[in-house]
Order: C-alpha cells, then sequence, then structure tokens
C-alpha cells in the first residue's frame, strides 16, 4: 500500500489489521444503514466559496471547546469496544488526543476502564454516561469520572433502546471474542492484533465488569442493556445528574430543534448534533442536515457541536460555516487507531487538521472563528 495522504487510506489499513467482527462494529449502522452513509454523503453537497488574493498568513486553527483551550475544534468521539480494535485502545487514543491538544471522551462501554486511561496520562479527558435504572451505579460512574479528574462529562441521551446492527448479529461480536471456528479463523488471519491483545490485561468492558454483575459479552451486555438502560429517561434526570456532577455537562444526541431548545434550558454547557453515528433510528436525518436548524433554534443560547460523517478537514470546516463550535470524530480516529495504534490515531488528526487548515485558507480565512455561511457557495441544506 502506498502514502497514507487521507482517512480512507487508514480505513483500508485497518480493514486488513482488525479481526472483521470488531471492524465491523466500528463500520456499520442500524438496519439499512441509510442515515449511517447520509452522515458523511450529505458533506458532499456543501460546495465551498474559494477566495483570492486575501492575505493566508499568519493562520491558527485554535479555539475553545466549553471554555477549554483546543488546538482545532475537533474532539475524539466516545466509541465504545475501542480497545479490541487495537489493545489498550483508549489510552492509547487519548494519549494521542492529549499530545495533539484536543480532548478525548471515554466511552461508558470502553474496554480500558476509568482508572487505566488515568494512569496511563497525564491530561483530564472527557467521559460519556449513559442513564441506566440503578441509580447507584451512575453515582458510582460520575464519582468514578471525578476521582479520574475528567474535565467534563458527556450525556448521551439517545440510546435509551438499542438499536438493531445486523452486521454485530451476523458475526456474533462479543468482548473478549468467543472462540468459534468463524471467531478464530477471524483473529488468526490477525496475527499482529492477537500480539499486541496478548500483552494487555484490557480485554472486557472495563467499566462494567466488576461494578455491573453477569456482563461479560454482547449477549449478557444487550441484556444487561435491556435491564438496565431507562427508557423513561426525561428532562428531569439530567437535573439530577448536574447536580451530582457539579462539571462541565455536555448533551449528546441531539437531532431536532424542539429537543435543542429542551436542552439549552437545563443549563447544560453544550449540545452534540448526534444520531449516534447512524446507528439508533436508520431514516433519521444526517446531523450535518439537522445542524442549520438546530443552530437557528439555540446558537445563541447553548453552544452547538456536531458528531457524525466527518471524514476529512472540510468536513470540519463545513460543519463550522454551519454554526457548530466544535466537531467530534469517531471512525476517522478508530480507523487510525486500527491502523496503526497510537500512530495511526495521530497520523489521523495531523491530516484532519492539514487540510482544515489548508481549506480554511483558500476559502479566505486566517482563523476558525471567523469561518461562516459567507465561506459557503449557494448554500443549500442536504
Amino acid at each position: 500500500m502506498g502514502p497514507v495522504v487521507e482517512i480512507a487510506d487508514l480505513e483500508r489499513l485497518a480493514r486488513r489489521r482488525v479481526p472483521k467482527m470488531f471492524f465491523d462494529y466500528a463500520d456499520s449502522g442500524a438496519w439499512t444503514e441509510s442515515t449511517y452513509r447520509a452522515n458523511s454523503e450529505d458533506f458532499g453537497k456543501i460546495k465551498l466559496r474559494q477566495r483570492v488574493a486575501v492575505d493566508m498568513t499568519n493562520r491558527s486553527l485554535e479555539t475553545t471547546m466549553i471554555g477549554q483551550k483546543v488546538a482545532m475544534p475537533v474532539a475524539l468521539a466516545p466509541v465504545g469496544l475501542t480497545g479490541m480494535q487495537h489493545a489498550d485502545g483508549e489510552i492509547l487514543a487519548a494519549k494521542a488526543a492529549a499530545e495533539f491538544g484536543i480532548p478525548f471522551t471515554l466511552s461508558t462501554m470502553s474496554i480500558c476502564s476509568l482508572e487505566a486511561v488515568a494512569e496511563a496520562t497525564k491530561k483530564p479527558f472527557w467521559f460519556q454516561l449513559y442513564v441506566m435504572r440503578d441509580r447507584d451505579f451512575i453515582n458510582a460512574l460520575i464519582e468514578r469520572a471525578k476521582a479520574a479528574g475528567c474535565s467534563a462529562l458527556v450525556l448521551t441521551l439517545d440510546l435509551q433502546i438499542l438499536g438493531q446492527r445486523h452486521k454485530d448479529l451476523r458475526n456474533g461480536l462479543s468482548a473478549p471474542p468467543k472462540f468459534t471456528p468463524k471467531h478464530i479463523w477471524q483473529m488468526a488471519t490477525r496475527p499482529g492484533w492477537c500480539l499486541n491483545m496478548l500483552g494487555t490485561k484490557n480485554r472486557t468492558f472495563g467499566n462494567i465488569v466488576g461494578h455491573a454483575k453477569g456482563v461479560g459479552d454482547l449477549s449478557s451486555l444487550s441484556a444487561w442493556t435491556n435491564e438496565q438502560f431507562d427508557p423513561r429517561l426525561s428532562w428531569s434526570d439530567i437535573d439530577w445528574i448536574k447536580e451530582r456532577w457539579g462539571g462541565p455537562l455536555i448533551l449528546k444526541g441531539i437531532l431536532d430543534a424542539e429537543d435543542a431548545k429542551m436542552a439549552a434550558k437545563t443549563g447544560a454547557d453544550a449540545i452534540i448534533v448526534s444520531n449516534h453515528g447512524g446507528r439508533q433510528l436508520d431514516g433519521a436525518p444526517s446531523s450535518i442536515a439537522a445542524l442549520p436548524e438546530i443552530v437557528e433554534a439555540v446558537g445563541d443560547k447553548i453552544e452547538v457541536h456536531l458528531d457524525g460523517g466527518i471524514r476529512s478537514g472540510q468536513d470540519v470546516l463545513k460543519a463550522l460555516c454551519l454554526g457548530a463550535k466544535g466537531t467530534y470524530i469517531g471512525r476517522a480516529f478508530i480507523f487510525g487507531l486500527g491502523a496503526m495504534g497510537q500512530a495511526g490515531v495521530k497520523q489521523a488528526l495531523d491530516i484532519i487538521a492539514k487540510e482544515l487548515d489548508t481549506t480554511m485558507a483558500l476559502c479566505g480565512e486566517r482563523t476558525v472563528s471567523e469561518l461562516s455561511r459567507d465561506n459557503l457557495y449557494r448554500y443549500d441544506q442536504p
């Protein structure tokens, strides 16, 4: 394979190096995957306005997200089972993000635990939380996040019921992997992955096992999810969590302007326009298509971020032009992690930063804070 110059190159490498069941977990959506595809495809419908004969010197991608300084307006999104893309995946991704100067968000459904990531890193990271029936379990997670020094809590609102992902069911996904002939073959054809996994003790759900009983693989996780993920989730639960957390709070999973207005009333610091990577409600609009209406509704009341479909620095720029103050990458960094570990995550970030910087210059701007709809060419919403 030739040099790595775009995220798609990292995706191809990861496909070759990660067992199929775990690669498919990251690279899949719910049901027909129409929303999953739209998340990326709709960025291509947005065209940029080229400007010439403008001063392009002294450019900067630096800004803030929820008041925290970032090297560029990009954070690593929470992704479950990151540690099954590469051994110690959450730790490696957190290190790469810290070195680059952007936030890393640890999923509740991570392989490496809060404590393991905190012990291995020097800078604070963010933690993503689900609302569950067992309030004692939530209290414990929040306290563990505080003890780990997490600098923001990302509360996911769109996973009260788990969407069906056909690839996971067909692959019989589990963590650690099952040892059926199919799974053994998948791992045997990825010897580098196996060697790395042999060198770590992090092979199951680090935030759950030992804290929630009976969770060891996908089937038991699904049973626990059906029992514990609270379908009665309401806006009053956010007040309860906000009080116990006491720090910066971000609400993830907003896709409707009315919900955005309700979210703004909670006193949270930011919302993330997201459809869970197309993994929940198939047939919902892409995140980038939903962004403009939400920014118009609440952009002057609460910080608006975007998650979903970003594969390039140009995608980041388009989201910023439409009013997002920050963006998140999930699969883009996961492909880098699966391809080359920590170095691959760094390369993914370098690619996005270079593309964002170059595109910003060619659009006639020198700082990300100056980007607006004026930088889009005859914008029509996807």
